[in-house]
């Protein structure tokens, strides 16, 4: 075992199969509750707007809730499915993206993806700053002309925005 337990399992592949069964097995029913309110069946002029979702959604349910019947009743000894080195390195990225994804709605999605890139080339590519800077400036700028400019598509824009006079 290596220091501070990096080769120590996070947790089994029964636990894994059990949590990630049972989740889509609630993202199946959510769906398919939303469907209902919808409408999920055939009308006159065809499928309604939940119709297909409401099906979709209950062929991941059925599926989910197999799976998590089988790994319930799953026998044999303790098999580790990631170990918690492995576990460090994934939530790493894990947790600054699904902060990245909350700042979008408070400082755009430009100046929020400007501070994501900077944000992992300087902690995890140990760049210098003024590459960091002149990298994450540079495609938010070429990303604002594709995407704002060129292609007209209007993406969450901050107060950056706003005192810049963009809309």
């Amino acid at each position: 075992m290596t220091e501070g337990g990096e080769g120590r399992p996070a947790f089994g592949h029964k636990s894994a199969e059990i949590v990630v069964s049972a989740f889509f097995l609630l993202l199946g029913a959510l769906v398919m509750w939303d469907s209902v309110r919808l409408g999920a069946r055939w009308g006159a002029d065809g499928p309604e707007a939940g119709y297909f979702p409401f099906y979709i959604a209950l062929l991941m349910s059925l599926a989910s809730a197999v799976n998590l019947v089988m790994a319930l009743v799953k026998k044999g000894g303790f098999r580790a499915f990631v170990g918690v080195g492995q576990l460090r390195l994934v939530l790493s990225v894990l947790v600054p993206s699904i902060l990245y994804v909350g700042v979008i709605a408070m400082l755009g999605i430009y100046v929020a993806s400007t501070l994501f890139i900077a944000f992992f080339m300087r902690w995890l590519g140990k760049y210098a700053w003024w590459k960091v800077a002149a990298v994450s400036v540079a495609t938010m700028v070429i990303f604002f002309l594709v995407f704002e400019s060129w292609f007209k598509v209007p993406l969450p824009k901050g107060k950056l925005e706003a005192w810049l006079g963009v809309d």
